[in-house]
């Protein structure tokens, strides 16, 4: 019997990312990899399971390093692949649940947008221990599959912090570790524990579209406030700011750390 754990990989830049490959190459050093992703780019789906998706799973041989694997592209969103992976895919639940390598970072109160956080989410929300692990872009090319992108440094940190997720058990509510990997990081770039950037960090405007029969579109660019930069606590000012790797604790339970029946008293009677 194989004792090794078991780590389903997935994406949401799709299955042609050499992300999820560099990913895959340093996972399987920790034990055996399932690799799935979107047949499509999916960035931006969130937690979404849409109901358009038509949950076709293919199978495709990628070459991975020096050896051909055997992966599987899905007609599905970074959540439902996550579904897929676990009630059809895999025999047996996976140990662990990681979402990488993304190309762009994916930091503050905009990760509720994000495929590869959102997948990231859905593997807790079905107990398992996840991580999702994303790489800063200068080039802005989040659409893409920029060859300039150097993945080697966050595949290290994905080994790494997966290897943490194997062997220590997390706090109750350390449900997500959400690791963000500065442009020029190496190996040895060091690291430190964030929270979210209170801020938008991506700013959204309209522009025209290029797709047939569409006139404008929403695109969105690195903006980050300056107060997230300046506070070294924050993912936003520890990758970008001081060019350290960010790893930010994430929870399901989104209900506000308030004390609720105090709320109820500032509420006061409703009519």
């Amino acid at each position: 019997m194989d004792k090794r754990p078991h780590i389903f990989l997935t994406n949401d830049d799709g299955i042609h990312s050499p992300g999820i490959w560099a990913a895959a190459h340093e996972l399987s050093k920790l034990g055996y990899v399932t690799v799935a992703a979107p047949r499509e780019q999916h960035s931006g789906a969130g937690r979404s399971v849409p109901s358009t998706s038509d949950g076709k799973i293919d199978e495709v041989q990628l070459k991975i390093g020096d050896q051909e694997w055997t992966c599987y592209a899905v007609g599905a969103s970074p959540a439902q692949i996550v579904q897929y992976g676990i009630f059809a895919i895999m025999k047996n639940k996976p140990d662990l649940v990681v979402s990488a390598i993304n190309y762009g970072e994916n930091p503050a109160i905009d990760i509720t947008m994000s495929g590869t956080v959102g997948a990231a989410l859905e593997g807790a929300s079905c107990g398992i221990p996840s991580l999702a692990v994303s790489i800063q872009l200068e080039n802005e090319d989040y659409l893409g599959y920029s060859d300039q992108v150097d993945f080697s440094a966050a595949a290290v940190f994905t080994r790494r912090f997966a290897q943490l997720l194997l062997n220590k058990q997390m706090p109750e509510d350390v449900m997500v570790l959400n690791v963000n990997v500065p442009s020029d990081a190496t190996a040895d770039t060091d690291w430190r524990v964030t929270r979210l950037s209170r801020h938008p960090y991506f700013k959204a405007y309209l522009k025209e579209s290029t797709k047939p029969g569409q006139s404008l579109t929403v695109d969105a660019r690195p903006d980050p406030d300056p107060q997230d930069l300046e506070d070294p606590t924050t993912d936003a000012g520890t990758f970008k700011k001081d060019r350290l790797v960010s790893v930010t604790p994430l929870s399901l339970d989104m209900t506000s750390r308030v004390n609720l029946s105090d709320l109820k008293n500032f509420f006061g009677p409703l009519d």
